[in-house]
């Protein structure tokens, strides 16, 4: 409701961060000139064309994304990294604020924002905007799916692992979205790590540490999944056993489970230390992320426990020399 007096473009100011935009001016009926009235005299600021800030002093990032998105017209919404920030995934607003616009639309490019085409935008059976979210955004899910479309397989890994263990999504949430798009850059990773985020099965990050550690790297090759005796008289399995050098290699695939279920796996380091084993323990973030950096260190291990072999860069960029 207006405040008695106040300006008829005041609220809906103070609902997107002090910034109007001149299509809102005329709809709420203001005249072409009492629209321009305010920046003519300098108490308004132009930030794009069009769009303005009713105030003074320093534009914070959530009113150059409501700027953005304004500019940007009919159906747009923050996306990308610019709608992980609002969602609480990225901690830090980054340059440029990225919008989605409908596929149909076009919008001339402005400096400080990056234009994205969507064609899910176009069709009205799709809800990837957040229904009550403001400055409009992209659901987090469909966020984090186009982002990673632009990231390495390492910074895929984290942006996911990220949003599961911050509790802004669910793995599932995640698969159901990835299953709209078979094309997707880094499906066939997303898809291993949303399963051992929902069930905590470590077989496909094992696969890719044997594949990208130790075979590229030139490592011996350990024993998997070994059954052994528990303190209690029951059975465990370790993921690598390297039994000559009685070194262990534990692959976490429950990075986004909370903090408390990793209590369990602290105890289990402890009692392979007391046995006399060392250990080492990696998640999806090292094996995918740096591969040469876990294959240097597992090196310097069992090199320290009496390895006689030398390990080999994987190629050309890997910076794993011998020792």
């Amino acid at each position: 409701m207006l405040r008695l007096h106040a300006p008829k473009w005041q609220d809906l100011a103070e609902q997107q961060h002090g910034v109007l935009s001149r299509a809102q001016l005329l709809a709420i009926g203001l005249s072409p000139g009492q629209a321009r009235v305010d920046v003519d005299n300098g108490r308004w600021r132009p930030l794009l064309p069009g769009v303005y800030a009713s105030f003074t002093g320093t534009i914070s990032a959530t009113a150059r994304t409501w700027a953005a998105v304004l500019y940007a017209g009919s159906g747009a919404a923050a996306s990308h990294r610019t709608a992980l920030w609002l969602g609480g995934l990225l901690d830090e607003a980054i340059d440029p604020v990225h919008v989605s616009i409908p596929a149909s639309r076009r919008v001339l490019r402005q400096p400080g924002i990056r234009i994205h085409l969507s064609r899910a935008l176009d069709d009205p059976r799709q809800t990837i905007v957040h229904p009550s979210a403001h400055p409009p955004r992209i659901r987090l899910e469909s966020a984090l799916l186009d982002q990673c479309e632009y990231e390495t397989a390492g910074q895929c890994a984290h942006l996911v692992l990220s949003a599961i263990q911050r509790r802004l999504t669910t793995a599932d949430r995640v698969r159901c979205i990835l299953d709209t798009r078979p094309r997707h850059r880094w499906r066939r990773l997303i898809i291993d790590m949303l399963s051992e985020a929902r069930d905590g099965v470590a077989s496909a990050l094992e696969l890719r540490y044997r594949r990208n550690v130790e075979r590229r790297h030139g490592l011996p090759s350990g024993e998997r999944n070994r059954r052994e005796q528990g303190p209690s008289g029951g059975s465990r399995y370790r993921d690598v056993r390297y039994p000559q050098w009685k070194a262990l290699i534990e692959l976490d695939g429950r990075e986004a489970h909370p903090l408390d279920e990793k209590f369990r796996d602290y105890r289990r380091d402890n009692r392979a230390t007391i046995a006399g084993d060392a250990s080492l323990r990696y998640g999806w973030r090292d094996v995918v992320g740096d591969p040469c950096g876990v294959a240097a260190q597992v090196a310097v291990l069992l090199t320290a426990r009496g390895w006689s072999g030398t390990p080999q860069p994987c190629g050309a960029t890997c910076w794993l020399r011998p020792s």
